[in-house]
């Protein structure tokens, strides 16, 4: 049996993750042994584990590697303060501009302050592909391997060991992490990189870690960005120091080209920008654009106007590993990168001298009283165009074309509005009510979501079945909470496991995560040729089921190259199909480990829809006229121009989702019947009753009876039994 005393001696030397179990499970023997006349085998047990532990703590401790801090960066000159003040305080802030070295040097400094031992330093980034591009660049400058010392963590990929010192990953996934360790004791020291981006997952993670602090006085939390609010962050976690590492490797030049005329197209003003640029100097040029249109577009404007002499790359979030990596690669030719803000932070894409910034981007924004998703393009703040412009200037001097005047920018917001007060909140609140972490009003977010937000999503979560009419978890919240899903859609999986159409629910939320895998051309009205053996008359949602068992036939047992040729034939996206594959195959999972049952044989397209019907019931209308259709909380849409619903027009639809781009459009609808809606909604559905008579045929008294689902009538008028209310 081991001495108290013995025993908190090891556990010091355990690995932190390790010591509360190890704790816990020998004053649970201590207790069982008093009184006991044979020795408890589970003490060998537990001496074995204790043994591990200490060895995975000693193999971290001796494998600590050498941290240099390159000297030409700003950051070499703040090192030894950064290090002391990880070393005295349990947060810090740091805020530098772009290219001081932060994101790379900062878990190399917590290396230097002995941490990374007694747990691993989670260093978080907003995007998959910053995350990999930082561990990547990480691991070369310590001159080891990917995946020993410094590994990463991301959606559908992962290279990490337990022995690791530093893991890199996105803060939806250390945001996961917290369903199976509340108080992540697997790190001793966690990094919240780009917090300005101020995304919905940061301000929770920085919420939380608040609360953390006070009950782990062990733990480190550094906050870092260039553009931060930094007094503000300070103040936040109670007055934590601020070190500000001032200083750019090299001068950036700004320049403003506003169009000569307002109907200058955008791929034109970029073609004008990118010739001004390569007409005076070598070096590859990073061009922001709003989105992943904008970048199709501008390619082939690029690519007519310049023809070989440039190599035109695009970079997104959703381009598949191996096109990303292509950025990473060394080249001879010059290059062109057109990139959404997934190159705004962090990601440093090398040789790029020159930046031209088109001063847009696509905000997401959610009205709760439609339940619409809005994806207008607006003007970037200013903290996003100084990211932009720090960009270049990171390996030389450095020149950033900007497509809008001074003055325009004078008018940008100072720092882009929080996501926590735009979008819809049901995902946080279902993940805060199963953390156990109290009512949102009393959660510390940095800016506390509006009222109507909340409220909408705690709607959601009860029309889901997720909270009851007291705002409690459910038996479905629970099972809900345990999926790395949107709500909805995991609402949609549960109820396909009680219609026994698993099989079909997996492959559509998976597909409509990935978004609609179809080509499309400019000005395209109906499906292209190769598109049509595709085609449902009934439902968008078995479109997408025909173009996965096509594809699969086609591809079974194949490599990623019969992917590729079949995705050429049928015009379809590959990235959009490699996404496809991988989400399914991560939902699968999900679903296997939820008991969820999957078949063999298709399901009706009754019962698929009503599975469908369980997470989407918002997304629910019916026609208004010859072009519109109303949803439930009255609000009007339109069938959108890519589905092929749109000229069948059913009188009652169901969406995937209703988009508004200036006017509100469904998209990816099926035709539904009103049957559907009531079974579906249950509680939910509103009964009136008018005109009572006496039937002398069946000898009872009869009503009419009207049902609606809040704003929209779903029967108006049927017979049924008269039952008065005693």
């Amino acid at each position: 049996m081991l001495a108290l005393a013995d025993l908190d001696a090891r556990l010091e030397r355990c690995a932190l993750e390790d010591r509360a179990a190890l704790w816990r499970r020998a004053r649970r023997l201590r207790s069982a042994a008093s009184g006991a006349a044979a020795p408890d085998p589970r003490w060998a047990r537990l001496e074995r584990d204790l043994s591990r532990s200490e060895a995975l703590y000693e193999r971290r401790r001796a494998s600590v590697p050498d941290t240099p801090i390159p000297p030409a960066l700003p950051i070499a000159a703040h090192a030894d303060a950064i290090v002391a003040a990880i070393r005295e305080h349990p947060v810090i802030i740091v805020s530098g501009d772009t290219g001081s070295g932060k994101s790379t040097q900062l878990p190399k400094l917590c290396l230097r302050a002995g941490r990374g031992v007694a747990g691993q330093i989670a260093h978080t980034q907003p995007r998959r592909v910053a995350a990999r591009g930082v561990a990547r660049r990480l691991a070369e400058e310590l001159g080891q391997p990917l995946g020993e010392s410094v590994g990463f963590k991301v959606r559908f990929d992962a290279r990490v060991r337990r022995e690791s010192h530093v893991k890199v990953l996105t803060d939806g996934m250390l945001l996961a992490e917290l369903g199976r360790d509340r108080h992540l004791r697997a790190y001793d020291t966690v990094i919240v990189d780009e917090a300005h981006e101020r995304s919905l997952n940061i301000d929770f993670l920085l919420g939380y870690l608040k609360r953390l602090c006070a009950r782990r006085p062990e733990l480190r939390v550094i906050v870092s960005s260039a553009t931060l609010d930094e007094e503000r962050f300070s103040a936040f976690f109670g007055g934590a120091p601020v070190l500000r590492v001032s200083g750019r490797s090299y001068p950036v030049e700004v320049r403003w080209r506003p169009p000569a005329a307002a109907d200058t197209p955008l791929a034109e003003q970029v073609r004008a920008a990118v010739a001004e640029l390569t007409a005076e100097g070598q070096g590859d040029v990073l061009v922001f654009l709003s989105g992943e249109r904008e970048i199709h577009e501008v390619a082939g404007r690029l690519r007519a106007g310049f023809g070989p002499k440039l190599d035109v790359l695009p970079l997104y979030a959703r381009l598949p590993l191996a096109r990303q990596d292509r950025i990473f690669a060394p080249h001879a030719k010059r290059r062109v990168v057109l990139a959404t803000n997934v190159a705004e932070t962090s990601l440093t894409v090398p040789g790029v001298r020159y930046v031209v910034d088109a001063g847009q981007a696509r905000i997401g924004r959610y009205s709760p009283g439609s339940a619409v998703q809005r994806l207008p393009v607006e003007p970037i703040s200013k903290a996003s165009a100084r990211q932009r412009a720090g960009r270049c200037g990171r390996e030389a001097p450095g020149v950033c074309i900007r497509l809008y005047s001074e003055d325009e920018h004078d008018a940008f917001a100072e720092y882009t509005e929080p996501e926590i007060r735009r979008t819809d909140l049901a995902a946080v609140l279902l993940r805060m009510r199963a953390l156990g972490v109290g009512d949102v009003d009393a959660f510390p977010f940095l800016d506390p979501p509006a009222r109507r937000h909340v409220n909408d999503g705690l709607r959601l979560l009860r029309e889901l079945g997720a909270l009851d009419a007291g705002d409690r978890l459910t038996e479905t919240g629970r099972r809900l909470a345990r999926l790395p899903l949107d709500p909805r859609v995991g609402r949609m999986l549960l109820a396909a496991g009680e219609l026994d159409c698993v099989s079909e629910v997996l492959v559509i939320a998976a597909g409509l995560s990935a978004g609609d895998p179809r080509e499309h051309e400019r000005g395209q009205r109906g499906p292209l040729a190769p598109h049509l053996r595709f085609e449902d008359e009934r439902s968008d949602f078995l479109r997408l089921l025909r173009i996965w068992d096509h594809v699969q036939a086609h591809t079974r047992g194949k490599g990623v190259g019969a992917l590729a040729e079949i995705c050429r034939k049928r015009r379809l996206v590959f990235p959009r199909m490699q996404e496809w594959r991988e989400v399914h195959l991560q939902l699968a999972v999900a679903a296997r480990e939820m008991g969820l049952h999957v078949h063999g044989r298709r399901a009706s397209t009754a019962r698929i829809h009503r599975a469908l019907l369980a997470g989407l019931l918002r997304h629910v209308g019916a026609r208004k006229d010859e072009r519109e259709y109303q949803g439930i909380r009255g609000n009007a849409f339109r069938i959108s121009r890519g589905s092929g619903q749109r000229d069948r027009r059913p009188r009652w639809v169901l969406a995937a989702e209703v988009v508004d781009a200036g006017s509100a459009y469904a998209h990816t609808v099926a035709g539904i019947r009103p049957e559907w809606v009531e079974r579906a909604a249950g509680g939910l559905i509103r009964r009136s009753h008018f005109d009572a008579w006496w039937d002398a045929a069946r000898g009872e008294p009869m009503v009419y009876e009207q049902t609606a689902l809040y704003a929209l009538t779903v029967t108006p008028r049927r017979r049924v039994r008269f039952a008065p209310v005693s």
